[in-house]
């Protein structure tokens, strides 16, 4: 079984660039790991940051996906030029903090309270500072933002030591660590920990493997509505749960299309959404960030459940995306989770940011899409005037009922029509069958 399971995965190159240590670090735990055997490394060190590019253009094309050390050598090398293959970067957090701490205290008697940091987020330092009762009113902080914030870390670091304000400096990035310590500024180096660098591995290879078979592998997305947020009750005469599904079908379709992903409700409660690897990785910035998570929270303004699932075919894709969805059940709606072929599970945090969605060229219309556009043309305003059945659809558009509810039926099949309960007519004769019509924001 497990041969079997070997033959069916491709074998992905991952190249890792950053400073010696870090990327001889990465090699090593890489070399260790279960998944050993799915990847291979090649390491591309260097001794200065503005080598970074050069140093990633020698193995360009000869790796599937390049993993840098940290977000530094990332957008250094992406300002230098073209990066032909898939990239991710080891993420700049505050689980390196505690371990830089200690080792200071215990080696090199500094005070936590009066320190300067560099590249982590404020949110992270308060966070690690709570943890350990120590308070941050003398805590100096330099956060990153792109390259040239880092240009200015050393001044930052040593200014405030020289005024006596600090007790040392604490810095991610190796050449600014070495220079503070040539001008005589105490300083430690805050180091990834070995369960960042794993995850950084894991996540490298499944964005490698997306980009060689992205083509061929499925992802299947399961969104979910918490339990916090789904109606007490359920059935045709529940309109609050109408209009809670047609609001969340409309935020999944406003993000799916952008990754020519489809989305199908699965039950009351639920929606399945079909993408590729590919389009699903650069939805999820290199599968660092969940998906619809963060728009179904400012549009509908209620918690759903993510899971994803990779898979060579929909069954495995779908049997993964059911243990995923289960894991992000028992997070509270957290996190979304996935699971990729053999088994690797990824918890993916919500983007704390909205995203700005690129300019794109348009994307030509649907023929269904086309004729929603003349339905609503031809249709009052109002809500009420969105919910329509055969007859007003064959009226509008002047064709037969059959016509018609053809026509319905596949605006329901694009998800631009919601199906909503029978009405039963006061006289005997066949129940009226109305849909709600979904209007896209692109049509708004």
């Amino acid at each position: 079984m497990e041969r079997l399971r070997s033959e069916t995965r491709s074998r992905v190159t991952i190249g890792v660039v950053g400073p010696h240590d870090l990327v001889e670090q990465i090699m090593s735990i890489g070399a260790d790991l279960p998944a050993a055997a799915d990847w291979r490394l090649v390491g591309a060190p260097h001794a200065e940051e503005h080598e970074t590019y050069e140093k990633f253009c020698k193995i360009a094309d000869s790796i599937d996906v390049v993993l840098f050390t940290g977000p530094l050598q990332h957008d250094l090398a992406r300002q230098s030029g073209e990066l032909p293959v898939p990239a991710t970067f080891v993420p700049v957090n505050g689980s390196g903090l505690y371990s830089s701490l200690l080792r200071g205290v215990l080696s090199h008697g500094i005070d936590p309270a009066r320190v300067s940091i560099d590249s982590i987020s404020a949110a992270d330092v308060h966070e690690a500072y709570g943890e350990i009762g120590v308070s941050t009113d003398h805590v100096h902080l330099s956060e990153y933002d792109q390259p040239e914030s880092a240009r200015g870390f050393i001044g930052f670091h040593e200014k405030l030591y020289r005024q006596g304000a600090t007790t040392a400096a604490l810095t991610t990035i190796r050449t600014v660590a070495r220079k503070l310590a040539a001008a005589q500024v105490p300083v430690l180096r805050m180091l990834p920990t070995p369960h960042t660098l794993r995850l950084a591995l894991n996540t490298a290879a499944l964005l490698g493997t997306g980009s060689r078979l992205e083509e061929s592998q499925i992802a299947i997305v399961l969104v979910e509505l918490a339990a916090s947020a789904r109606p007490s009750y359920s059935g045709p005469g529940n309109y609050w749960q109408q209009e809670l599904k047609l609001s969340l079908q409309q935020a999944l379709l406003a993000d799916a299309r952008l990754m020519g992903a489809t989305v199908v409700p699965r039950d009351e409660n639920s929606y399945v959404v079909t993408a590729t690897v590919g389009s699903l990785s650069q939805a999820t910035d290199g599968f660092r960030v969940a998906p619809f998570m963060d728009r179904i929270r400012a549009d509908v303004g209620v918690a759903v459940e993510v899971g994803i699932g990779l898979g060579n075919t929909a069954r495995d894709a779908d049997s993964n995306a059911t243990l995923a969805v289960e894991k992000a059940r028992n997070a509270d709606a957290t996190a979304a989770f996935l699971v990729g072929l053999d088994g690797t599970v990824l918890s993916l945090p919500m983007r704390q940011r909205r995203r700005v969605e690129p300019v794109s060229e348009p994307v030509a219309a649907s023929k269904a899409a086309k004729v929603l556009e003349r339905l609503v043309e031809g249709l009052g305003d109002g809500p009420e005037a969105m919910v329509v059945d055969a007859e007003i659809v064959a009226d509008v558009l002047s064709i037969a009922p059959r016509s018609a509810r053809r026509v319905l039926q596949s605006l329901v099949e694009e998800g631009l029509a919601w199906p909503m309960p029978t009405v039963r007519p006061a006289q005997a004769g066949r129940p009226r069958q109305p849909y709600r019509l979904v209007m896209e924001r692109s049509l708004r």
